[in-house]
């Protein structure tokens, strides 16, 4: 009896997939801006109506209006970008900050995200 060799079919290899050829930067953020009793005002008389805004405040911002904005028990910066200007991820950012340069510079950093 003689034996025949049949051949072992391979497995064939799936076609490799290519991804679809895109943009690869990120689409830069609109920068919102708050319209009459949606800005903040600062306890010094300050109106805000964006980030823009908040950086250039911030800079010349003395200790005294920061810290009444921002204390153990609340941080009005963090509660109005959330919640008027709509960035939860700055917020969650600024609400580490108890001075207002060390704000200012999470802001201005965030601020390259933003298409201005």
């Amino acid at each position: 009896m003689t034996t025949k060799k049949v051949p072992v079919a391979k497995a064939k290899k799936a076609p490799a997939k290519v991804a679809p050829a895109r943009n690869l930067k990120k689409a830069k953020r609109v920068l919102v801006c708050a319209n009459g009793e949606q800005c903040f005002w600062t306890k010094d008389g300050k109106i805000i109506a964006n980030l823009v805004e908040l950086s250039d405040t911030l800079e010349h911002m003395a200790d005294e209006v920061f810290e009444h904005h921002v204390n153990k028990s609340k941080n009005d910066f963090a509660d109005w970008i959330q919640y008027v200007l709509g960035d939860v991820e700055l917020a969650k950012k600024i609400k580490a900050f108890k001075k207002p340069k060390t704000a200012r510079g999470a802001v201005v950093a965030h601020l390259k995200m933003y298409d201005i």
